[in-house]
């Protein structure tokens, strides 16, 4: 088996392929090869049993595409986007790179199975941003999608072209609606959503955090183990059973930042909740206020996903496996 990982430079990416190429396997087959590709060189996972090559290159770039496609991997990982401050931000940048290079990619595919048949497993990260305001708390699977955001509307339109390449047998495609990732490690990213990992992360290690919203403000959280689960369980599930509708929103714990402070208390003393500054920022206020809440992910249960439960699960995983000095 062939696995193609795209966005394998960040944080989801370069854990899953280390957890692909440490085990060496997805579900009943074994990875004889991995290619790794992001925009620019992605590192290859140490201690890994599975040859892998990385490389680099932009997908909205057609030729770029048809090389990708030309490689005829089995599983497509299509994680590579621009995160949702950015988007934001970047007008050309967010829609080249979240919609013209997914539909770029879609295409190729499509191109390589018309001259011999080719109808890879197609991993599509998509978002919860494609819902907005108003909406109920909490949101069904059957809820409206109407993005009030860039990102979440380049990502809505990307669900849409999985659904018509995987109904037309181009791709055997399954999207997952991704819960805003929590804690992330390492250095804060461009993601709006940035704040919430970081209220957590930098007090756990000493350091001061800013808040830039109301500690009302709830949301729907899951771990990066979680994410990289989701991943692979979507990889190896029956399509058959999604019908026409490709996109599966994923479970995740419903938090407010007051939860989220409150569990930091737990784990590490008041004087970690100490370390966060309140700074309103109006423009990441309004962001965080057309973003949902929670979800009763009932397709997504019925399937075999799980995540977990609540705010110190999630700070378990992160000192378990990504805090400086964690044992993974």
């Amino acid at each position: 088996m062939h696995i193609l990982i795209i966005g394998a430079g960040g944080m989801i990416g370069r854990k899953l392929a280390a957890t692909l190429g440490r085990s060496g396997f997805l579900g009943g087959d074994t990875i004889t090869r991995m290619t790794l590709v992001d925009v620019t060189l992605p590192p290859v996972p140490a201690d890994i049993s599975v040859p892998a090559e990385a490389l680099a290159a932009d997908i909205s770039e057609s030729d770029a595409a048809a090389a990708l496609a030309a490689g005829r991997a089995d599983v497509i990982f299509h994680l590579a986007a621009i995160v949702s401050g950015e988007a934001e931000r970047n007008f050309d940048l967010g829609y080249r790179v979240n919609l013209d290079g997914t539909r770029a990619l879609l295409e190729a595919i499509r191109r390589e199975g018309s001259r011999q048949a080719y109808v890879p497993r197609f991993v599509f990260s998509s978002s919860i941003a494609v819902y907005g305001a108003p909406f109920p708390d909490p949101i069904p699977d059957d809820y409206v999608l109407a993005p009030l955001t860039s990102y979440g509307v380049q990502k809505a339109i990307s669900e849409l072209l999985l659904a018509d390449y995987s109904r037309r047998g181009f791709v055997d495609g399954i999207g997952i609606r991704l819960p805003t990732i929590v804690i992330r490690p390492g250095a804060p990213n461009a993601a709006a959503s940035g704040f919430f990992s970081g209220i957590l992360r930098e007090p756990l290690a000493g350091q001061r955090a800013v808040l830039p919203v109301e500690e009302t403000v709830k949301h729907w959280l899951a771990s990066p183990r979680s994410a990289v689960s989701f991943l692979i369980h979507a990889a190896t599930l029956d399509t058959a059973s999604l019908g026409v509708r490709r996109t599966l929103t994923m479970p995740g714990v419903a938090a407010t930042v007051a939860d989220q402070i409150d569990a930091l208390r737990r784990a590490a003393g008041p004087e970690a909740a100490d370390l966060i500054d309140r700074r309103r920022d109006e423009v990441i206020e309004e962001i965080v206020a057309g973003w949902p809440k929670s979800f009763t992910p009932q397709r997504a249960a019925q399937l075999g996903f799980t995540a977990e439960s609540s705010v110190d699960e999630l700070i378990e995983v992160y000192l378990a496996e990504d805090a400086p000095g964690a044992s993974r």
